[in-house]
């Protein structure tokens, strides 16, 4: 997790059409409504599971306003920041395809025998409630592909509430494919077996790759016919149904604020970030008359760190086989533009609530986005390449290799780990093992050697240190498994048939990315990719 819950949200920036209301109109008609919601007992007919300890608190309910509009159908959403809503339980029978044991003992305080229990699959289904629990989505808006694309929200996702841990961190449980909300335009609601094979297993992932994420608990399958259009081009096929329970310290975003700003909700807008400030951005006095632009500074520079990691372990929130990505938008080389492009639009939403004095200053934080972001890729590179102290053309060495990557297609995790892995020796004779096939496929370039021999210059200026020390600490920064496409494919072919075997086993493997593991060799985890993985395409429903 960053040290902010919400920069996890921030490349999704988001917004819809609304009517501006004043602070008392807005206090009365949320009081008005508290109480009609507690008179109605709108829950008297919902199932909750005690047995299980999980207690969930409703602290953004009792904070923030609430749609004043009951029911899940779709809808333009006005005056407020949530919508209750109840999840639509899967068709029964249901598989629990997958559970991580480390959230589940370290973030939710739970034995592994909770599992076991007759109606915990419900409970992160959707068909049960915690204790405590009033599910509701939330309202946000957007851009897709740079354009505004107006009110999105959660439109098949629920927010269950809160759950304070034993170590005191706080974390909201939601679930993804629990069916329609007001949010949910012209869809179903629902997720299918592919999509959340890669959710649950890229969080998982991230995570223990060091990389800021959510988090998730559980993947539940159901046999529940979901008919999607998978490369929209009218070929309508029948999957099924699945839900993931994921967790974050916040799932507020860009688009939260955005939406409030177009619509000219400036009251709610105000109430809305003030909230985030004090229960995220802990370190903000409230009373500081600067608040705003501390918290875009904070924002600003969480975004160019968590983007600089993102590339330091070569992810890509869309590596280009997404068929509706055709100009290569949020392709790997774009991930930096698409960050700064995001921070624009909550400069945006920020802007009403901002003095001209406040909005210079940042201004001037925005354009120092760039700077904080090489300044944090060099030093993350630096550490992948084993480099100690600083040297002057560290920067010109790192380039110079992915350069050579580049040319020569060389895969961009191997390449890497594979260096951790040769010897210096080996590298300055040439004498690369057939097995490193990465740095088989750079070898073939006619400037490698030029590399090699910068490379080593600047090893030898670090006295005392050995080449046993260097391949450890480069081992320790580049991992030898991370979640290619093709692992996941395979996974889902056989998920698809019931068979969560590869699920597992991904899942086991990717809890320890950086160690070599004699299931996933035999796997292929770490061997060039398969020539039919060339083929693979995927669309914003995987």
């Amino acid at each position: 997790m960053t040290k902010h819950g919400f920069t996890l949200f921030v490349f999704f920036s988001a917004v819809a059409s609304a009517t501006c209301v004043d602070e008392q109109d807005f206090c009365e008609s949320k009081s008005c409504y508290k109480r009609e919601f507690e008179q109605n007992n709108f829950y008297t007919n919902v199932q909750t599971y005690g047995e299980i300890p999980l207690t969930l608190s409703q602290k953004l309910l009792d904070a923030l306003p609430l749609d004043e509009v009951d029911g899940h159908v779709p809808r333009t959403v006005n005056r407020c920041v949530f919508s209750e809503c109840q999840p639509t339980p899967l068709k029964e029978p249901l598989t629990l395809a997958a559970v991580s044991q480390d959230v589940l003992r370290n973030i939710l305080d739970l034995n592994e025998s909770v599992i076991q229990k007759e109606d915990f699959v419900l409970c992160v289904s959707g068909g049960k409630l915690f204790p405590g629990s009033i599910p509701f989505a939330h309202r946000y808006g957007g851009h897709q592909f740079g354009y505004w694309a107006g009110q999105l929200g959660d439109g098949r996702a629920h927010l269950l509430g809160e759950y304070t841990n034993r170590k005191g961190e706080r974390w909201e449980l939601q679930l993804k494919g629990s069916g329609k909300t007001p949010y949910s335009r012209s869809g179903d609601g629902r997720a299918v077996i592919r999509s959340s094979v890669r959710e649950f297993l890229c969080s998982e992932a991230m995570h223990f790759l060091g990389v800021p994420t959510s988090r998730a608990l559980s993947l539940v399958v159901s046999e529940e016919p979901v008919w999607r259009d998978l490369f929209y081009n009218g070929n309508v096929i029948k999957e099924r149904g699945a839900v993931v329970l994921r967790l974050a310290r916040s799932w507020f975003r860009i688009g939260s604020l955005e939406i409030l700003t177009r619509t000219r909700e400036f009251d709610v807008l105000r109430t809305l970030l003030d909230f985030i400030i004090k229960e995220y951005f802990k370190s903000i006095a409230m009373d500081d008359p600067d608040k705003y632009v501390v918290f875009f500074s904070g924002v600003v520079n969480e975004t160019a760190h968590l983007i600089a990691q993102w590339m330091s372990v070569g992810f890509a929130h869309d590596f280009v086989p997404n068929t509706s990505d055709d100009e290569g938008r949020y392709s790997i080389g774009a991930q930096a533009n698409v960050g700064l492009f995001n921070l624009q639009k909550l400069l945006e939403a920020l802007k009403p609530l901002l003095t001209s004095d406040q909005l210079s200053q940042c201004m001037q934080i925005l354009r120092q986005y760039s700077q904080t972001y090489h300044q944090r890729f060099h030093e993350l590179f630096k550490a992948k390449l084993g480099f100690l102290g600083n040297q002057e053309k560290d920067s010109y060495v790192i380039a110079f290799l992915l350069k050579l990557m580049e040319d020569t297609g060389a895969d961009f995790t191997m390449t890497f780990r594979q260096l951790s892995e040769v010897t210096l020796s080996q590298l300055q004779t040439g004498s690369i093992p057939a097995s490193m096939w990465a740095l088989s496929d750079l070898l073939s370039h006619e400037y490698f050697r030029d590399w090699v021999q910068l490379y080593s210059k600047r090893l030898s200026r670090m006295e005392s240190d050995s080449d046993a020390a260097r391949q450890h600490r480069m081992q320790g920064v580049n991992p030898r498994y991370v979640l290619r496409n093709w692992m996941a494919e395979s996974a889902i072919r056989k998920a698809e048939g019931n068979d969560f075997s590869e699920v597992a086993l991904l899942q086991k493997t990717l809890t320890e990315p950086f160690v070599e593991q004699e299931e996933a060799e035999r796997a292929g985890y770490s061997s060039k990719p398969p020539s039919w993985a060339q083929q693979l395409r995927v669309s914003c429903s995987s």
